[in-house]
């Protein structure tokens, strides 16, 4: 079980880093900061410049936290607010499957997330070389609802900016 919980965070965490790098570095095929800021623009997450760093440290935090084990609710928090909000964003009117850029992968990405959480990090991780008794239903629960918080609470301030934007204003609304 050790074993498998252990692939299982390094995989899904090495692949949320690389993700948030794309994001903040450009690297592994992404757009960098400016890209991505200028993405979330169209999407109505604006500012860009506050949402693209947020999103990208967040996949990279996540990530990296969840790779090592080290504060695995954490880590399941900030990964569920970003798929959440990519979700609201750009999948949920595309349905369910992945093959018609729907939020499949997005569902899967969070209930993994969730389940360690709930099941803990395992024997080979930092929480449980220190000692840290981190997970449970209780904390499962907590990192779903912080990260249900998160994402929709991102999506909502990013449009509240975008509605409340002047003409020439960070964040107005471009002319079409």
């Amino acid at each position: 079980m050790d074993l498998a919980l252990l692939v299982l965070r390094v995989v899904v965490g090495l692949l949320f880093v690389g993700h948030g790098s794309q994001k903040l570095f450009g690297v592994f095929g992404g757009h960098g900061l400016a890209g991505t800021a200028g993405f979330f623009e169209s999407i109505g997450l604006r500012p860009g410049r506050i949402h693209a760093p947020a999103a990208g440290g967040a996949e990279f935090v996540g990530g990296a936290l969840l790779a090592l084990g080290l504060a695995t609710p954490l880590a399941a928090a900030l990964i569920i607010a970003v798929m959440v909000a990519a979700v609201v964003t750009v999948h949920l009117p595309n349905g369910v499957w992945a093959t018609g850029n729907g939020y499949e992968l997005n569902l899967v990405y969070g209930a993994i997330a969730f389940a360690l959480a709930g099941t803990g990090a395992g024997a080979a991780s930092i929480d449980h070389a220190i000692g840290w008794h981190v997970s449970g239903a209780a904390w499962a629960l907590g990192a779903l609802a912080v990260g249900l918080i998160g994402g929709i609470g991102a999506v909502v301030s990013g449009r509240q900016a975008a509605a409340h934007a002047g003409p020439g204003r960070p964040g107005a609304p471009h002319a079409a």
